[in-house]
């Protein structure tokens, strides 16, 4: 497409200007915040990886979804961290896309990640007995590349198209980072193609692995009410509440961001919406995984006592020298 000559290369991320007076203490929680997400995934990864009790195929995805989220929330935590503390809010045309991208990616792979885990959920609780032979680890794989596979293409699609678009208008972004309705606000040519074609590729992205989701936990919840005693039937459901829990918080918040059409206005609440997402959920769900799975809990207690231990013989040591 020719360029205008008032083609826009540089934006300016508004952030929340409500809030400057405050951005001292909030630039101070969003770095413990970050720093707190990032240590508890990758906490959760190295225990998944140290731990032969948890190789099994719900720790698997496990992990990949804790990875998934390291990397989701240092596309949008990092640019808005030091846009606290620099006079300088701007972000290139090429800087918002790759944001956009990465940020659009991350998201459309956790979509379809969780419907794989329910799903795995589904074949523990209803076909328990043909668990191990349909979750191999082969299985297990294919659905890990399908879920990035899934999500980065889709995001490829959508980005690929907006990309085309001019923006020769206002260059403030009413947003702390890239997204779709913002980014869309500010073009200054015919947007409905990549508007219809974002909103069909979210509808897909979203509705299509809640359809499993939803579909499997049907299920899950059929087979448990048919269980004779009420403590078989709080453990099966204790297996699987952890992950329901995220869903339910995950799905709730994008559904009401982009099952919709995208040229809309940013009002605080979608930034509200957007920072739970992309902020606070990324931080919950280890806590949510580790208060509710035993098998983390025991991998955790037991990863503390060698520490403990350790440290305790290191101090030894040497006073047996003296």
């Amino acid at each position: 497409m020719e360029k205008n000559s008032t083609q826009i290369n540089i934006f300016l991320l508004q952030g929340f200007p409500g809030l400057m007076d405050l951005k001292v203490l909030l630039f101070i929680v969003l770095l413990l915040t970050y720093i707190v997400t990032v240590v508890e995934n990758v906490l959760i990864i190295s225990l998944i990886k140290a731990n032969h009790e948890l190789c099994k195929p719900m720790y698997f995805f496990l992990g990949q979804l804790s990875f998934i989220e390291v990397w989701y929330i240092s596309v949008i935590v990092p640019k808005l961290l030091a846009n606290f503390i620099a006079e300088d809010r701007s972000i290139s045309f090429a800087g918002c896309m790759t944001q956009l991208y990465f940020f659009s990616s991350f998201l459309c792979t956790e979509c379809v990640l969780l419907s794989a885990m329910a799903y795995d959920r589904y074949v523990a609780i209803c076909q328990p007995l043909r668990y191990l032979f349909i979750m191999t680890y082969q299985m297990c794989i294919c659905l890990i590349a399908l879920s990035w596979f899934t999500g980065f293409t889709v995001s490829l699609i959508k980005i690929s198209f907006i990309s085309q678009l001019e923006f020769c208008g206002s260059h403030v972004i009413n947003h702390f980072f890239c997204d779709v309705s913002p980014v869309l606000n500010l073009a200054c040519t015919d947007m409905s193609v990549a508007e219809m074609v974002d909103f069909v590729l979210a509808l897909f992205i979203l509705l299509v692995p809640l359809s499993i989701t939803v579909v499997s936990y049907l299920l899950i919840i059929t087979t448990i009410l048919r269980i004779p005693t009420t403590q078989s039937k709080k453990k099966a459901f204790s297996t699987c509440a952890s992950h329901l829990t995220v869903v339910v918080i995950f799905f709730s918040a994008t559904l009401f961001m982009y099952a919709r059409p995208k040229k809309i206005s940013s009002y605080d609440m979608n930034k509200l919406v957007s920072a739970v997402y992309t902020i606070v959920t990324p931080m919950l769900n280890p806590f949510v995984y580790c208060l509710r799975n035993q098998g983390l809990k025991r991998a955790f207690k037991k990863a503390l006592s060698v520490k403990i231990t350790l440290s305790e013989v290191s101090r030894t040591i040497p006073s047996l020298q003296m």
